[in-house]
């Protein structure tokens, strides 16, 4: 029973939320504020905890073959680190909404290049939904500002 380095990171990160997870028990509750500073971390982290065992738990039950040695991509991985180097410097200028969908749609054709127009359409229905989601989850329904671009105030 040895573990791949999926299953080490499945330990790490399980042991890093646990961790964290425990650090959010020692924040102080506000009596006028029903919800707590701690109760949204302590979901998001220990939704990640249950991921990690998941990924350890998987990893176990998996069953062990040689793969193939791969070249890997590494100039996949330079190319998306810049592209969010250009969404994180964009958000002030363009505002979140322009430039998220900017930023998924560009990292979606650069994963799965599309070849017809379907897949042109799945790429701006997929950039459009993530934005309509995370606008509406985070501005509307938890009140949390996104921020705003300075040339188009959008």
């Amino acid at each position: 029973m040895k573990l791949s380095k999926d299953g080490w990171g499945g330990l790490a990160v399980t042991a890093a939320s646990l961790f964290l997870f425990a650090l959010t028990l020692g924040l102080k509750d506000n009596p006028l504020v029903p919800i707590g500073p701690g109760f949204y971390p302590r979901i998001v982290l220990g939704l990640t905890a249950l991921f990690g065992v998941a990924l350890v738990v998987f990893d176990l039950a998996r069953e062990k073959r040689p793969r193939p040695p791969s070249g890997g991509r590494y100039g996949a991985v330079g190319l998306h680190f810049a592209l969010f180097a250009l969404y994180a410097a964009s958000l002030p200028w363009l505002g979140f909404r322009i430039a998220t969908f900017l930023y998924v749609a560009t990292v979606n054709a650069a994963l799965d290049p599309p070849k017809r127009w379907a897949g042109w359409l799945r790429v701006g229905a997929l950039a459009l939904g993530t934005v309509l989601v995370t606008y509406f989850a985070f501005e509307r329904y938890l009140l949390v500002l996104l921020p705003r671009g300075r040339w188009t105030n959008f």
